[in-house]
């Protein structure tokens, strides 16, 4: 009786091995996948093929690794640094004249008008057109692009002087189009911006359009000037006055948000994409922000964290970049069983798009397989438990 029970264990356990494809699953097994191939492409030694050097965090490799001083302005548009922007006039903008003379039978005053107070009229307003000017009676045309009110209003008073009664002009801007910046993006309320002659500033027009949508640290301002850009960071431009710049007309700032993510394998308590949101991440801080090492799985001896590095940091971590096609690939270690680990853990920058993977300890292998040794026999010992009580 007990043979046969063994049999019937055998059968049990034997039988789902010989016809995996009767198993669940969520999709075809990688041996099935291979055998349907058309085609198929392999590595020649079975690895990535990737060369990558190991690195030990230690307090040379803190500050060899630490990250490069923040983006700030590096190209210069033409006049990026002047002052605010002179008030002059351009296309599209609507301007109105009023004409002054000093008493009645003038030319735009009639004599039946008698002496009143303010003798003046207003001109219909006009908008500048495409060849940048403006048309006054028995002044003809008027250049205004490019110029400022005032100098159009002597020119005007200049050219009506030997048939109106000492006049005077002024020129008034109604509606303006062309002292104007576009702030788009990842702002709250993308919008043209006019500019007054007092002058705003990259911080002001972004004011204007609402203020950012997304972290400050997370978020790079691009100033586009006649065919240039400029780069910065916002936190950079918040903190340095000097870059916080005067918008000239026609400007145009790009607000960008750039999502800072790292991303955590292994044995750690939340595994996935992590979001630096608005601070600068240590190691330490972020394993905290990744639950912190499983007890029972992680070996904290082996806290791996994967970044390529450029050829100026290489050489600083004494690598020869030469060796390498383009940036370096590096794995960084930190031995959290060393009691001054955290400590370095706690110096170390993350960077955007690292990786971390916290490794398993050997215990939890073995933990593994005893766990699937139980789970295999347990059928065998049920059967037979279950043919001894019947054989009772």
């Amino acid at each position: 009786m007990h043979r046969k029970a063994w049999g019937v264990a055998f059968a049990v356990l034997v039988a789902p091995l010989l016809g995996c494809s009767a198993l669940p699953g969520a999709g075809p097994d990688p041996q099935a996948v291979a055998a349907q191939a058309r085609v198929q492409m392999r590595s020649r030694d079975g690895t990535a093929g990737i060369d990558y050097a190991l690195v030990d965090i230690d307090d040379r490799v803190i500050s060899a690794a630490s990250p490069a001083m923040p983006l700030a302005f590096a190209a210069v548009p033409s006049g990026k640094r002047g002052g605010p922007p002179a008030p002059v006039l351009g296309v599209g903008d609507v301007v109105r004249v009023a004409v002054f003379e000093s008493q009645a039978g003038g030319l735009f005053i009639p004599a039946e008008a008698g002496s009143r107070p303010g003798n003046f009229i207003n001109l219909p307003a006009q908008t500048i057109d495409r060849d940048g000017s403006i048309g006054v009676p028995y002044a003809g045309k008027i250049r205004a692009v490019g110029r400022t009110a005032e100098a159009v209003q002597s020119e005007i008073a200049a050219r009506l002087a030997d048939r109106a009664i000492e006049p005077q002009v002024v020129v008034s801007i109604e509606k303006t189009r062309s002292m104007q910046a576009s702030v788009l993006g990842a702002v709250r309320q993308p919008q043209k911006v006019e500019l007054s002659p007092a002058g705003e500033r990259l911080l002001d027009v972004i004011s204007q359009a609402g203020g950012l949508s997304g972290p400050e640290r997370e978020t790079t301002i691009t100033l586009q000037r006649r065919g240039h850009s400029s780069v910065t960071r916002y936190d950079v431009l918040a903190a340095d006055p000097s870059q916080n710049i005067y918008v000239l007309p026609g400007d145009t700032v790009l607000v960008s948000r750039n999502r800072r993510t790292f991303l955590v394998f292994g044995a750690a308590g939340q595994n996935g994409r992590i979001d630096f949101d608005d601070a600068d991440l240590t190691l330490g801080e972020a394993l905290a922000k990744a639950g912190g090492l499983l007890d029972a799985r992680a070996e904290p001896r082996a806290v791996l964290l994967y970044r390529r590095v450029d050829a100026v940091t290489a050489g600083r971590l004494g690598l020869d970049p030469r060796r390498y096609n383009g940036a370096v690939p590096v794995i960084f270690r930190s031995d959290l069983r060393d009691p001054a680990g955290f400590f370095a853990a706690q110096s170390f920058a993350m960077q955007d798009k690292d990786v971390l993977y916290v490794s398993n300890a050997p215990t939890a292998e073995l933990a593994k397989f005893l766990a699937l040794l139980r789970g295999a026999t347990a059928p065998a010992r049920d059967i037979a438990d279950t043919s001894r009580w019947v054989g009772e």
